[in-house]
């Protein structure tokens, strides 16, 4: 820029929100033939806050615009500064381009002050750069109950590479334990805004109970299935070798008994509103479970999902036989059916949301572009990417960027 004369200038605007100010302040920029070089504009409780970085044309001179910029901004009483920018300044700005950029969701129930603090006080120590702050959930009210359970959600903008991004992760995850609020750290980028399929673990995400505990409440055996479900937690048996000990005390129960209990699934907390918007916009749905496929199908019509994968139980003469049809779906058996999935869908893995809250879920939570911990345990949530304990499943949406104007 330096062989040239063009001015560059920023102008700011601020002052009560009125139709027509973007209008008349572009019009007197288009009269001098002006360039704008970057436009950015925020309405908050009726206030605007806009900014035109703009450059003259060599033949221009400031004043006169500056001028009826000036008066302009009077006729509408709102205050105008203008800012001159210096070819080393800008030069500065345009290199900046190159950098990274990450999108940082904040969300749960509601959001306070010192979260906002907290969480930006740690951007600042990894070198990031705050661009834009953007609120994605809807107004709240404060003379009316919502029939929703209250949702608040703060989506940042930032750029510049972290210093130590597996530090800055484990201070997210450590400070939300403490404030009660959700933190998911993604790279922006076109696969984060192209998601096409999303895949689920069915108990205690999908629904809020583990089936196979509701089957061993029926057949009496609830404290033996519970003991060796704790045995496989801790390590001392394999997935596999617990669900075929786990489905052998299933023995005998009678098949009507699978259909009741499918009818009084708890479906949890923002899992129709989740499906329903993806479906809209063309994504694919797909249960894989640890689970039984019965109770996957009983969700597939109830919730419209578009592929169910679990375990097939044995059923004879109306009764389990305490058997199992087929192969096990386990945590690698999860992996791979997801990596099938995104090629039958032609899709990238990246393209991907796997969403679970057990440790066989990993496997499928680490390959996919979008892996959540869903109200998981501690050791899960340590090992994911993201994850959500503070609201339901439909804070996705705000992982992706949807805001609750554009769902409901």
């Amino acid at each position: 820029m330096n062989e040239q004369s063009q001015e560059v200038i920023l102008l700011s605007i601020s002052g009560k929100d009125r139709p027509g100010v973007t209008a008349s302040l572009t019009a007197i920029l288009a009269q001098y033939g002006a360039d704008i070089l970057d436009i950015g504009q925020a309405v908050i409780h009726d206030t605007l806050s806009l900014g035109i970085l703009f450059r003259l044309p060599e033949t221009k001179v400031s004043g006169p615009v500056l001028k009826e910029l000036l008066f302009k901004a009077y006729e509408f009483d709102i205050k105008a500064r203008f800012t001159p920018i210096n070819d080393v300044t800008y030069e500065e700005w345009v290199q900046q381009q190159g950098k990274n950029r990450y999108i940082v969701t904040l969300f749960g129930r509601h959001i306070e002050a010192r979260h906002i603090s907290e969480i930006t006080q740690i951007l600042f120590r990894q070198t990031l750069n705050i661009d834009n702050i953007t609120r994605l959930s809807g107004r709240v009210s404060f003379k009316k109950e919502s029939v929703l359970k209250n949702r608040a959600c703060v989506e940042l903008s930032v750029r510049g590479t972290p210093v130590n991004e597996q530090e800055m992760k484990r201070e997210f995850l450590e400070i939300s334990k403490h404030i009660g609020l959700d933190i998911a750290f993604q790279e922006d980028n076109a696969f984060r805004r192209n998601r096409r399929l999303i895949c689920f673990d069915m108990d205690s995400t999908l629904i809020q109970t583990e089936v196979i505990v509701e089957l061993a409440k029926y057949a009496g055996v609830e404290h033996e299935v519970s003991e060796i479900t704790e045995s496989a937690m801790r390590g001392e048996i394999d997935f596999c070798e617990s669900f075929k000990k786990r489905i052998a005390l299933l023995k005998g129960i009678d098949e009507k008994v699978l259909d009741e209990i499918a009818r009084n699934l708890p479906i949890t907390e923002g899992a129709d509103r989740l499906i329903k918007t993806l479906k809209r916009f063309g994504y694919k749905v797909a249960i894989l479970s640890g689970g039984f496929t019965f109770f996957g199908r009983y969700l597939q019509t109830k919730l419209g999902v578009d592929y169910v994968f679990a375990n097939e139980l044995e059923i004879k003469q109306g009764k389990l036989t305490g058997n199992y049809v087929g192969d096990i779906v386990d945590g690698a058996m999860k992996a791979e059916l997801l990596k099938k999935l995104a090629f039958k869908e032609d899709i990238h893995l990246e393209q991907v949301i796997a969403v679970g809250d057990g440790a066989n879920d990993l496997p499928m939570i680490n390959i996919a572009g979008l892996g959540i911990a869903f109200h998981a345990k501690p050791t899960v949530q340590e090992k994911a990417d993201n994850k959500i304990s503070t609201i339901g499943l439909d804070g996705i949406l705000y992982m992706l960027g949807f805001r609750d104007r554009e769902v409901d």
